[in-house]
């Protein structure tokens, strides 16, 4: 309470004194401008080069610009940057903010504004059947093996995470008995990925992500693609039969390098040790981002297409699939 005898409210001198011997020095880090160094570093360190970065930067701008410019809040480069470097490398997060140095703080809440404005572009970047014409699509898979009327090739792939908590945790155990996401992706001739569904744990089967996906309601409705789903004759003869099989494999061969092109350019898709949902939402990030990197032919890692221990047949054994196996082979193979 007020003093009668002084005009002035007595102070606690005594906190006044602990606060100022406690009082923490703000530090300000020294941060680099990372479009300064030159183009291979910027590829080697984030996947893209000079004005790849600046497209992205553009682009994200408007969704993780900071709405201050106080205590040098980050730029939009530099918050794109870091997110990249995530991507690129997998590290750990704090690895993440050694090398930016910036806290490792800062660098979560970085990576987050980067994916979740991502996530934004998927129906920009991310666009079944292609960019391209449908015929032009085809013209490109036939190229390949000669296998016609191909429009895109389907399979799944997991992306490992840490165990998540909660009852759920066994959901997310695959067959190899490690805790996934079951992703499926759909690319063209040039493995663009045109579609991508990355919301289902590891013990789901394939079939029943394709079963429940966007893509199934698109084809009981009409529409027709000769999608490559592990669809080979069993047991075949030498013959057309064989030719066939191997006209299939070479063309669904298509898949494998895509799913190795984006986990060798983002190395976090070899692990993720985040919440499934974050997870599934990098999953996207980096499908955009991979698609953006193809179209502006950033450089593409060296991939060597090895053959799949884990494979999960999707065979189409209705009537209607089984006759036009037969048309195709009878039509395209018998020579």
């Amino acid at each position: 309470m007020s003093c009668p005898f002084v005009r002035e409210q007595p102070n606690a001198e005594g906190a006044r004194l602990i606060r100022r011997v406690f009082r923490i020095q703000r530090l300000l880090r020294d941060r680099q401008d990372p479009l300064a160094q030159r183009d291979s570093v910027l590829i080697e360190r984030y996947r893209f080069s000079h004005e790849g970065i600046i497209y992205l930067t553009n682009l994200l701008d408007p969704y993780v610009k900071s709405s201050t410019h106080r205590s040098r809040a980050l730029t939009t480069a530099q918050t794109v940057c870091i997110a990249l470097r995530f991507f690129a490398s997998g590290t750990f997060l704090y690895a993440v903010g050694d090398a930016e140095n910036i806290g490792k703080s800062a660098v979560c809440r970085s990576i987050r504004k980067v994916y979740l404005a991502l996530k934004h572009f998927l129906g920009v970047f991310v666009v079944f059947p292609s960019h391209l014409r449908p015929q032009v699509v085809k013209q490109g898979f036939f190229s390949i093996a000669g296998f016609p009327n191909v429009i895109g090739t389907i399979d799944c792939t997991h992306i490992a995470i840490k165990a998540p908590p909660g009852p759920n945790e066994g959901d997310f155990v695959n067959r190899k008995g490690v805790h996934s996401i079951n992703v499926q992706m759909v690319c063209d001739s040039m493995c663009h990925i045109t579609n991508v569904e990355a919301k289902w744990p590891g013990s789901v089967h394939d079939s029943r992500i394709f079963r429940e996906s966007g893509l199934c309601t698109l084809f009981e409705q009409g529409l027709c693609m000769q999608a490559v789903l592990h669809d080979t004759v069993p047991d075949p003869n030498p013959g057309p039969r064989t030719r066939y099989n191997g006209a299939l494999a070479r063309t669904r061969a298509r898949i494998e390098m895509t799913f190795g092109q984006i986990k060798g350019r983002f190395q976090c898709l070899k692990s993720l040790r985040v919440a499934p949902d974050r997870a599934c939402d990098i999953i996207v990030g980096c499908a955009v981002l991979h698609n953006i990197a193809t179209i502006r032919k950033e450089r593409t890692p060296v991939v060597e297409v090895q053959p799949d221990d884990d494979l999960q047949p999707v065979h189409l054994d209705q009537p209607s699939g089984r006759a036009a196996r037969d048309r195709i082979v009878q039509h395209y193979f018998e020579y």
